[in-house]
């Protein structure tokens, strides 16, 4: 026991020394970068989906076929890709000639389908949109009508307006007349559906979270303990409903009934936004805050197709040629410090809650 004990001392020293030298790294980065404005200009990243795949297709063909397999499929492979070559090369022999409209439209019908696949993890205040933007204007740039975009979209929801702009910004796709293709593996709920449902093609993994089209107001009110202590908390105003609810002041019946006249107005602009989205819903029988998964979703209506962004994603592969766009703002090294610390805690209480969810069923 009493190795027990001094075990548990020397772990709680080391811990004690690990949390002091984050601080102190982070207060002599601070001073360091005191005054000087880090740059948020971002660039964009292009990752070329096919070759990463048949980099890994290559890597377990090696390790798994032997060498007069792999000697087959090697010519195969070349003689395909010296086909492709050339194709290539007589596609943008044709496309320099082409000097009017119609010969320009005629080779690009030619050329291969284009896939840009975009990424929106979305929080609360949906602070990915400002990536977003930069990726979609990006893509816009350069694709066509021919071309596709696919939406990786994970989000639980948030803020009305965030989930607003970002939803716009979809809508910019749309309005180039440029399919768009949204996948949705784990959550789509709120102001996720709102942006899901945009959607030429939603495809939901089968346990996908889909829905929870509805609106929902909550604060604290600490009202009663600052009377209780006589404490007073006074609120000047102009506009008889600026300020209805607040976590100090009175909750009173007219600002509360405010309260609940906006967010039924919000509640219905949001039925209103996904029925014009996705017509074929019964819109009263879904917009109840419910939610459902994927399965269940694809039932009412909520999406097209079950599969995962995976199963989607390698099967463009195979007919379009398929990049994955990211827009990357460079980061400070406290913001590297900070994610490095948030890592390690979250990892710290996964763990323990793993445990406890395992002995728990033990």
């Amino acid at each position: 026991m009493e190795y027990l004990i001094q075990y548990g001392m020397f772990l709680a020293k080391v811990a004690t020394l690990v949390v002091a030298v984050v601080i102190l790294l982070g207060a002599i980065v601070s001073a360091g970068s005191r005054g000087k404005k880090m740059p948020r200009k971002g660039s964009i990243r292009v990752t070329p989906l096919n070759d990463h795949i048949d980099e890994m297709k290559d890597s377990l063909r090696h390790s798994v076929l032997d060498k007069e397999e792999l000697k087959l499929i090697h010519k195969a492979e070349k003689k395909s890709a010296k086909l492709e070559h050339k194709e290539k090369a007589k596609q943008l022999k044709e496309e320099k000639k082409a000097k009017d409209g119609d010969a320009a439209e005629g080779s690009l019908e030619d050329r291969k389908k284009r896939v840009y696949v975009l990424n929106f993890d979305g929080d609360i205040a949906a602070e990915g949109v400002s990536s977003l933007r930069e990726e979609i204007t990006a893509v816009l740039s350069l694709a066509t009508e021919k071309d596709e975009v696919v939406l990786n979209l994970e989000s639980p929801g948030g803020m009305v307006h965030a989930y607003g702009l970002a939803s716009s910004q979809l809508l910019r796709i749309k309005n180039q007349s440029i399919p768009l293709t949204i996948c949705v593996d784990k959550v789509a709920a709120s102001g996720g559906y709102m942006m899901a449902c945009l959607a030429d093609r939603l495809i939901a993994a089968p346990f996908a979270i889909i829905g929870s089209i509805g609106v929902l107001v909550q604060l604290p009110n600490f009202h009663r303990i600052l009377k209780k202590h006589d404490v007073d908390y006074e609120i000047i105003s102009a506009g008889e409903f600026k300020r209805t609810l607040s976590t100090f002041g009175e909750i009173t019946k007219k600002g509360k009934d405010k309260v609940q006249e906006d967010v039924e107005n919000i509640h219905d602009i949001f039925k209103t936004w996904v029925k014009e989205h996705r017509p074929s819903v019964e819109i009263d029988k879904i917009a109840t805050g419910e939610t459902w998964v994927g399965m269940q979703a694809k039932e009412r209506y909520m999406v097209d197709e079950i599969k995962t962004s995976d199963e989607y994603i390698v099967a463009s592969c195979a007919s379009a040629d398929v990049f994955e766009v990211e827009f990357e703002i460079p980061r400070s090294i406290q913001d590297k410090l900070g994610s490095a610390f948030q890592g390690s805690v979250q990892k710290i209480f996964s763990t323990l809650f793993e445990k406890s969810t395992t002995n728990k069923y033990q």
